[in-house]
């Protein structure tokens, strides 16, 4: 009996199998990052709320006008809201006012709703960090974001006096469950706001500040897209599913950027890949990502900024600069590195 000879691995048959199989491997990875993204976790509908247009500021709008006016529209928001039969959404926007005392940069009320608050003095605070988040954060679930905000201003001034938080809801984020949170448009339209208003920071803080952007999940898509200035000296992503490029050397920017991930956290288990648009490549966590590693502790997606937690401790340390966020691995930085940091203010003025 004679037998067909099988086709060898590398010849003309192997190489055609090789193919679909690689069509095929990507085609389910691509089905599996939609999967894993797309994770449950509570996503808020939030259809037209009635609400006024935005206050309108001057170039030379001082703070306290804008943290004035900005408390007169989001209370005008909250009567709208609850005259229109939106009550959860009325009952939230007083629980924002926090007694009067709240500090919004801007805000605007209708359909999910933007935000940008102030935990801190912007004009004597030389360290300054813009906290930009992911996902499903608008106004109906913006008490989750802002308890991480405060928790990080508390922690920060135990440390440092004379710091401050941004908690920047300036753009419409991607529902969970929803194709939007699968690409980088979201991000591109946010980054569009994001610079500028880091531009805006940078005129109006200390010759001395310093920014750095926290950027948590998808919001670190966010931070990847922005191009920054030469004060914003540090970016720290966690709980990332990518940046949709490739390494720290494809980023807009001259500064230090971090990544680490909770032990927790189930957007590990997202492949990361990207394919016709779809998916945010490299791991940031990867060492061939390029990112200095932090150590992140224990917790899960949304415990980076809980009281306590390694988690915390590490962002408040990147943040003022100190030498705790330096892992062992981060300690041991390379001659490269230092070269890099050599030459951050003329790759942050190229891309500002």
């Amino acid at each position: 009996m004679i037998r067909r000879p099988t086709a060898r691995p590398d010849g003309p048959d192997g190489a055609a199998t090789g193919r679909r199989s690689g069509r095929l491997r990507r085609t389910l990875l691509a089905g599996l990052v939609a999967t894993a993204v797309v994770f449950p976790v509570s996503a808020a509908a939030s259809a037209d709320v009635p609400a006024p247009a935005p206050a309108a500021f001057a170039e030379a709008a001082s703070l306290p006008e804008r943290y004035a006016a900005n408390l007169t529209n989001l209370a005008e928001s909250a009567r709208m809201a609850d005259e229109g039969g939106r009550t959860g959404r009325a009952a939230k926007l007083r629980a924002m006012e926090a007694g009067g005392g709240a500090r919004f940069f801007s805000f605007d009320g209708r359909g999910k709703g933007r935000a940008i608050e102030v935990f801190g003095d912007l004009e004597t605070a030389d360290r300054v960090t813009v906290l930009v988040p992911g996902s499903d954060t608008t106004l109906d679930t913006y008490q989750r974001f802002r308890a991480g905000a405060v928790v990080l201003q508390q922690r920060l001034q135990a440390e440092h006096s004379r710091s401050a938080v941004v908690a920047w809801l300036g753009y419409d984020t991607p529902g969970t469950v929803s194709p939007s949170v699968l690409t980088t448009g979201r991000a591109d339209d946010a980054a569009a706001e994001l610079g500028p208003f880091l531009a805006r920071l940078e005129r109006l803080t200390v010759p001395d500040a310093r920014l750095s952007l926290l950027c948590h999940s998808y919001g670190s898509v966010v931070c990847a897209r922005t191009g920054t200035g030469p004060k914003v000296t540090d970016i720290a992503l966690f709980g990332s599913p990518g940046t949709g490029a490739d390494s720290v050397a494809g980023l807009p920017t001259g500064a230090r950027v971090w990544a680490g991930r909770g032990a927790g956290d189930w957007i590990a288990h997202v492949p990361h890949l990207r394919l016709g648009g779809i998916g945010f490549g490299t791991d940031p966590v990867d060492p061939a990502f390029g990112a200095l590693p932090f150590a992140a502790g224990s917790g899960g997606h949304s415990d980076y900024l809980k009281p306590g937690t390694e988690s915390l401790n590490s962002l408040a340390s990147i943040v003022l600069g100190t030498s705790r966020a330096a892992t062992a691995a981060t300690a041991a930085t390379t001659d490269a590195t230092t070269t890099a940091a050599a030459i951050t203010p003329e790759v942050s003025r190229a891309f500002a």
